[in-house]
């Protein structure tokens, strides 16, 4: 089973590993409040990982979980702090609290990094398939990236890298749009998606975009001379904002770069990590790392 816990909804399906497709009938997707007590967050993440569980004859021997960091992946520790979400996990080993909530075996259960996790599924059976070294990225209401070598995928850690006047993640992720957003035009919105929605003929709405390409371009930039991939893939809620930034990144980059520098969008989407989770082994997954 391949698990994607994000800020606010926990995702659960079966991976048929053979195939490298889902289990049809299998998907569940749940809200939850990130802001909630333990017993409710963990609560919640077991009701949906039983629902997944429930729709298929057969159980899952391993269940691959998808989380955001900062966190102890191999003791199953959340060190989750101050990032506005899952506030009440933090130090508390919810590998043995959920495994206590689904009467299994702690050892049933992996946390693997999600970004890692969505950089695996892309480059196992999504739009990086035909590439060996790249980097990815998600964009949403916080900053994941990861990168591979020799084969394995790692964790970045780059969303706390040093950027303008602050870090990386302060101008790329769902906070830099609404607050950017209420600065240029004196409206508060909820996420990119509103800002879409309506107030796509907003006279700010142009130079947000601008603004946010050549942050984005330069923060790829950044990365590229850092781990020297073939290809990008971006993912989360943002990339679904494509058609105002894609573009004029890849131009800003050709500008910086002097050739063109292959950046893809997921073409799975929310199931890239968990697909990228339920394809990790054990040894697989305990290779996945942050640095601090």
């Amino acid at each position: 089973m391949g698990v994607d816990i994000g800020g606010s909804h926990i995702t659960a399906m079966l991976i048929d590993l053979d195939q490298r497709i889902e289990v049809e009938g299998t998907w569940n997707r749940s809200k939850l409040n990130s802001g909630g007590s333990a017993n409710d967050i963990i609560s919640k993440w077991a009701e949906t990982i039983c629902k997944t569980m429930d729709s298929y004859a057969y159980k899952p021997s391993k269940i691959a979980i998808a989380m955001p960091g900062p966190m102890d992946y191999h003791n199953g520790i959340c060190k989750i702090k101050d990032q506005g979400k899952y506030h009440s996990l933090f130090g508390l080993n919810i590998k043995f609290l959920l495994a206590d909530k689904l009467g299994l075996s702690p050892n049933q259960i992996d946390f693997v990094n999600d970004a890692a996790c969505f950089l695996r599924g892309e480059l196992y059976v999504g739009s990086l398939a035909s590439y060996d070294q790249a980097i990815g990225m998600t964009l949403g209401t916080g900053l994941g990236t990861s990168h591979t070598v020799n084969g394995k995928v790692y964790d970045s850690n780059l969303w706390k890298m040093p950027f303008k006047k602050g870090i990386a993640e302060d101008y790329i992720s769902t906070r830099w749009f609404t607050n950017r957003f209420e600065e240029l035009s004196g409206h508060s919105v909820i996420d990119v998606k509103d800002i879409i929605t309506n107030h796509r003929n907003s006279p700010a709405f142009k130079s947000l975009f601008e603004e946010f390409s050549a942050n984005l371009a330069e923060f790829i930039y950044k990365f590229i001379r850092k781990k020297m991939p073939l290809a990008a893939v971006i993912g989360g809620n943002i990339a679904k904002a494509e058609a105002y930034f894609l573009d004029d990144t890849r131009k800003i980059l050709l500008d910086k770069m002097g050739y063109s520098f292959p950046i893809k969008i997921s073409n799975l989407g929310e199931k890239a990590a968990l697909i990228g989770a339920g394809s990790f082994s054990e040894d697989v997954a305990k290779s996945i790392y942050t640095y601090e």
